[in-house]
């Protein structure tokens, strides 16, 4: 078994996602989700049987269950964030223990590749789990120089100092310093309509990995201004590929059998409806 965790977590299309890759490769497997909050997850997860396999986690879980992790990949360890658990023999207590993995750094930049998107000077909107991410996705991509922007200045500068050299922070609304080749958001959807933006960002092309409701009022901006703005689908396919390989094969380097027809049905169950 397995299943997507976090709050909210009814308009997630993982379940969907999932299934549509588990059918191609004629693997049994249930994918469900769950409504949890953060005090909850560490009971969750200790109540689980031997029937479970994996978890997705999201919003706004990925840093609690870094924590709870037994053992993390090295982007989780860089980052600090897990959105994935991959579940290993149980410890001495006979409580299950887990593997994190951070998959939305590689997710991302695949979604950024594949959209022919220049990453080279980044700036980040936000400053919560995802927007880690973001930075080192951006940095895996040869980005010379990203700047994170948040409504409190201090988270900004906070992970600007996590990361040093070619990571500033600053106030959402200022400019960075630099020209941006691209504007990644990591705001919540409903918070893209009221944030504070550059006039001169939205001739940059944006990336937004809120993907429900789509456009995001944030894109709706963009799109206003002529700007162009790419959604986090992409993204929420990417990272989930990932994933799955490390369900299948424990590893998120090795891909599965026959994985570009595997993404082509998770791609095809992402639009639907």
């Amino acid at each position: 078994m397995l299943a997507v965790l976090g709050s909210p977590i009814a308009h997630s299309k993982s379940p969907a996602i999932h299934a549509a890759a588990y059918e191609v490769l004629g693997l049994p497997w249930s994918y469900g989700r769950e409504e949890l909050e953060v005090p909850a997850l560490e009971g969750f997860l200790a109540a689980l049987g031997d029937d479970w396999r994996g978890l997705s986690l999201t919003m706004p879980l990925k840093e609690e269950a870094a924590r709870l992790a037994a053992v993390t990949d090295p982007v989780a360890a860089e980052s600090g964030v897990v959105n994935t658990l991959l579940k290993l023999a149980n410890g001495p207590a006979g409580a299950p223990q887990w593997a994190g993995f951070n998959t939305d750094v590689a997710g991302l930049a695949r979604a950024i590749q594949r959209a022919g998107l220049d990453a080279s000077s980044t700036v980040v909107l936000g400053a919560g789990a995802t927007a880690v991410s973001a930075v080192l996705a951006a940095r895996s991509l040869g980005a010379e120089r990203v700047a994170v922007a948040a409504r409190r200045p201090e988270a900004a500068e906070d992970i600007a100092q996590r990361f040093g050299g070619d990571v500033s922070g600053m106030t959402l609304g200022d400019e960075p310093g630099f020209t941006p080749t691209l504007i990644i958001s990591t705001l919540p959807g409903h918070a893209g309509d009221a944030a504070p933006v550059p006039a001169t960002f939205l001739a940059v092309p944006l990336f937004d990995v809120a993907y429900d409701p789509w456009p995001s009022p944030l894109a709706l901006r963009w799109d206003a201004a002529g700007g162009v703005a790419h959604a986090g689908l992409d993204m929420l396919v990417e990272q989930a590929l990932v994933q799955i390989r490390i369900f299948v094969n424990g590893d998120p380097d090795v891909p599965v059998a026959d994985e570009e027809s595997v993404l082509a049905a998770m791609r095809a169950a992402s639009v639907e409806r």
